[in-house]
């Protein structure tokens, strides 16, 4: 066997052969060369393994599961059978851009407390590229922040260290399905800090077969459990528990129609905010977290006074003391207005 290869890329493959050519390609054309990639097939019904071994790269390797596990099971046994010191995730679908792991490999050999580091990414929607709707830029104070109410990371743009990952048993857990990459990182974040290259080094697909597009009852008990969790391992029996919300007006974006909703929301992310301003002491950081606070409040009047189910005047009675009026967008958010009325009258 070859000398261990300095990345390990791991990716569960499940009937992707129209797709996966398009994503090899941008491995192959990584100006970093030094990878490998191991790809657990799950049980293909299409050309998928076909596609893979057709490659004719000698770093391409594949695993062939004799059944269906999901892709948690394939991930585990694909990190399993890794063996660069650093590993990349990568679904079958997104595209890496050519200097992708030449910048994730520099950051991590220079940030030695660094255990993972992502990306920014941009979406791929029918052929088009269009701006990734993740926040950025991300200090790690942000990040760290922004885990508590949502998942500000994409697994397919995430490099982290090898031999952190293997003190976790296991490495990812099947009990959180479809939100395994945002249990990760918190379990990651235990040996060392998270931070984000504020480049564009990837491409998220859009499209209507991907898991994420598919925001089901599972994936929202998963990422409800996982935040409440979070929250009490903080704060103990004094969490608010906004979990719920979190999930479903937060990460879900459902349009939100009742300020009572909307005030308990907001008193919620006010007791997280005040806890974690107790532990990070860099005032840079702590003005990123209220400008996230106040950006996440815009965003969720907006949608909710433009439904037609919130009136103007009560979103903006229940705006938070770490919300700044101006980045509503006063005109904006009366425009809003209107357009809500009108639906309303419709209803």
């Amino acid at each position: 066997m070859s000398a261990a290869p300095t990345v390990s890329v791991i990716m569960a493959t499940y009937n992707g052969a129209a797709l996966l050519p398009e994503t090899l390609a941008s491995l192959q054309a990584q100006t970093f060369a030094d990878w490998e990639l191991v790809a657990v097939d799950d049980g293909s019904r299409d050309e998928t393994v076909a596609v893979l071994r057709g490659v004719g790269d000698p770093r391409v390797r594949v695993v062939e599961s004799a059944v269906n596990g999901g892709p948690v099971v394939a991930r585990n046994r694909a990190f399993a059978a890794a063996r660069g010191r650093y590993v990349a995730g990568l679904d079958q679908d997104d595209l890496c851009l050519p200097d992708r792991f030449a910048r994730q490999v520099a950051w991590l050999d220079a940030h030695p407390e660094t255990v993972l580091v992502s990306t920014a990414t941009d979406c791929l929607l029918d052929g088009r590229v269009v701006p990734g709707q993740w926040p950025r830029p991300l200090s790690p104070g942000l990040i760290d922040w922004l885990m508590l109410v949502q998942n500000p990371l994409v697994w397919s743009s995430v490099l982290f260290r090898a031999e952190a990952a293997r003190q976790l048993d296991p490495f990812e857990r099947p009990e959180c399905r479809y939100v395994e990459d945002f249990d990760l990182y918190h379990r990651l974040r235990a040996f060392g800090r998270i931070d984000q290259i504020d480049t564009v080094l990837t491409r998220y697909r859009q499209h209507a077969g991907g898991a994420s597009q598919v925001f089901n009852g599972t994936m929202k008990a998963h990422a409800e459990a996982l935040l409440r969790a979070r929250h009490r391992a903080l704060l103990g029996e004094q969490a608010p528990d906004i979990a719920g919300l979190l999930v479903r007006y937060v990460m879900g974006r459902a349009p939100i129609g009742d300020r009572a909703l909307l005030r308990r929301l907001f008193e919620g992310i006010a007791v997280l905010r005040a806890n974690f301003g107790e532990s990070q002491r860099d005032a840079e950081a702590l003005a990123a977290v209220d400008r996230a606070i106040s950006r996440l409040w815009w965003r969720l009047c907006r949608a909710g006074v433009r439904s037609g189910r919130l009136k103007l005047r009560h979103a903006v009675a229940a705006r938070p003391a770490a919300a700044a009026l101006g980045d509503a967008r006063p005109a904006d958010l009366l425009a809003s207005g209107m357009i809500g009325a009108v639906r309303a009258l419709r209803r």
